[in-house]
């Protein structure tokens, strides 16, 4: 019997060295990546307001301005432009590999405050079982006009309830709250890897942690003051481990993720023992 595993990754800063939106769409209503983000924060402090619903709005609003038409298409094709950090192409293939290799069997998901449309134009799109992040709605011409989803640092700890329960759907606010023994949920937290870089990522993967499960925080390589704020984290006792974002099997964060899986199968396979054992003694009665 194979033991399941979730490895959750966060997207801008963790499997890509920028935000999603720097690698094509600032480039297409002509302005650079440093105004874009300064106008957002300024209109998130004067109207106390979301920056995740002000990026939002900027993207609609830039795209109006400079007739960019913002369908699922164009999302995408912005998306294929998203630059990886080194190895994470191959990531999947050579992590579930080594699941297989000793019975886990991994599902990998995105929990991001990036948009979800371009990830599904990136070149890993079909790695995910799932990807939960921000997204729009479109009219009846196919256009983005308003926000559907959301995602900021408190929802991203929702997402992590509908992996544990089995729950794809953003929209399902019922089965969320339903009450299923821990027993019985399709994916526990202590088979969870959370892979995060930023502060969106914080409550996820303490939350992680606390359960039992396992969080990494990822920093760009070489980047000294990235490698501070992670390594902060460890002294904060909110994550468990603080790696390079290089994902190539003879790096340390490949290293590190072989180890917890490991241990998700030894405590999974001690954890099954233990049961097997209490119910023959209980058939004995």
């Amino acid at each position: 019997m194979k033991t399941p595993a979730a490895l959750i990754y966060d997207f801008d800063g963790t499997l890509s060295p920028g935000n999603m939106q720097e690698f094509g769409f600032i480039n297409a209503i002509g302005t650079d990546k440093d105004d874009f983000w300064q106008r957002n924060n300024l209109m998130s402090k004067e109207n106390d307001a979301s920056g995740i619903l002000c990026y939002m709005y900027l993207m609609i609003d830039e795209a109006k301005k400079n007739g960019i038409k913002l369908t699922r298409d164009s999302f995408r094709q912005f998306g294929s432009k998203i630059r990886l950090y080194d190895g994470v192409k191959e990531w999947f293939k050579n992590i579930n590999a080594y699941g297989e290799a000793i019975g886990v069997e991994i599902k990998h998901y995105i929990n991001s405050s990036g948009l979800k449309e371009m990830i599904e134009g990136s070149s890993i799109a079909s790695e995910f079982e799932n990807i939960y992040a921000c997204s729009f709605l479109y009219n009846e011409e196919g256009n983005a006009f308003w926000p559907a989803a959301a995602v900021d640092y408190t929802t991203k700890t929702q997402f992590l309830f509908k992996i544990n329960k089995g729950i794809t759907e953003i929209s399902d606010d019922k089965r969320i709250n339903q009450y299923i023994p821990e027993d019985e949920r399709a994916m526990p937290f202590q088979n969870m890897i959370y892979f995060g870089d930023g502060e969106t990522d914080i409550p996820s993967m303490k939350m992680i942690k606390e359960r039992g499960g396992h969080s990494i925080a990822v920093y760009k390589p070489g980047d000294k003051a990235k490698k501070s704020v992670a390594e902060k984290l460890i002294k904060e006792q909110r994550v468990n481990f603080a790696c390079p974002a290089c994902y190539y099997p003879d790096k340390s964060l490949f290293k590190v993720v072989k180890r917890i899986l490991d241990k998700i199968k030894a405590d999974s396979d001690f954890d099954r023992l233990v049961k097997v054992n209490q119910k023959r003694i209980e058939s004995r009665r």
